[in-house]
C-alpha cells in the first residue's frame, strides 16, 4: 500500500508493508543517493512482517518530486515529523531509522518525536576518507535505544572507527560489506546471507528492545 504525506519540504510516498497482529511499526528513511529501493531497505520490508513488525519506507519529498540530489539537513528534518505522525497514526510503538542520510535525520529527531527506538543502517560515520569530520555527537545524542547496523568497508565509516557507545546502543557489523551492504564476489558470504545478518540483527533488536507504550491514535 502506498500513502501520500504532505510535509513542508513537499509530498513524501510511504510504502507500507503490514503484518498481521503488528506489535510494532518500524519507519525507514533512505539515502542521499537513493531510494527505497535499496536492498537493505527492501530485505527488512520483506522479512519483519513475519515477524510482526509493519514496515513503512518513506520516499523522501525530494524523490518523489523527481531530483536527484537530496536537500540540506534542515529540510530533511523538516519533513520527517509529519512521515512519522503518519506512521504513528496505527496507534503502535514506532521505530525510526534509515539508512545513511535517513538514518541521520531519525537520530536528530526521534526523541523529540516520542520514537521508541532508533535504527541506524549504514551511519556515515564521516564523509569517506575525512574522518576527522565525525557526525558521532549525532548517533550518540539520540537518547532512546539505538541499533547501528555497519558494514565492515564501510567508507563512511567501520564498525571499528565508531567511539564507545552508551548502554542505550548497539552495534552489529557485517564483515566485507559496502556501504550498502554489498560484498565482493570473493568475499566468504553471499549477497543474500549479508543481507541476512542485516535482517536477523533488526529483528533480534526489535525483539530484545524495552517494551514501548503504544502510541494514542490522534
Amino acid at each position: 500500500m502506498q500513502q501520500t504525506v504532505e510535509t513542508p519540504a513537499g509530498d513524501a510516498r510511504l510504502h507500507w508493508f503490514r503484518a498481521a497482529g503488528a506489535r510494532a511499526v518500524l519507519l525507514l528513511g533512505h539515502g542521499a543517493g537513493g531510494g527505497v529501493e535499496a536492498p537493505d531497505l527492501q530485505a527488512l520490508a520483506a522479512a519483519l512482517p513475519r515477524g510482526g513488525v509493519t514496515v513503512v519506507l518513506a520516499e523522501q519529498p525530494w524523490r518523489v518530486a523527481g531530483r536527484k540530489l537530496a536537500p540540506a539537513p534542515a529540510a530533511l528534518d523538516a519533513g520527517w515529523p509529519a512521515q512519522f505522525a503518519a506512521a504513528a497514526g496505527e496507534g503502535l510503538p514506532v521505530y525510526a531509522g534509515g539508512r545513511s542520510a535517513g538514518a541521520r535525520v531519525a537520530c536528530r529527531t526521534s526523541a523529540a518525536l516520542g520514537a521508541a527506538g532508533v535504527l541506524a543502517l549504514a551511519f556515515p560515520l564521516h564523509p569517506p576518507g575525512r574522518p576527522e569530520r565525525s557526525r558521532a555527537d549525532e548517533l550518540l545524542a539520540t537518547g532512546l535505544p539505538t541499533l547501528v547496523v555497519q558494514g565492515g568497508a564501510d567508507t563512511f565509516g567501520t564498525p571499528g572507527e565508531f567511539p564507545e557507545l552508551p548502554a542505550t546502543h548497539r552495534l552489529a557489523g557485517v564483515p566485507h560489506a559496502a556501504h550498502g551492504f554489498k560484498v565482493p564476489k570473493k568475499a566468504p558470504l553471499t549477497q543474500d546471507e549479508a543481507l541476512g545478518l542485516v535482517t536477523a540483527a533488526v529483528a533480534d533488536w526489535l525483539r530484545r528492545a524495552p517494551a514501548a507504550r503504544p502510541r494514542r491514535r490522534t
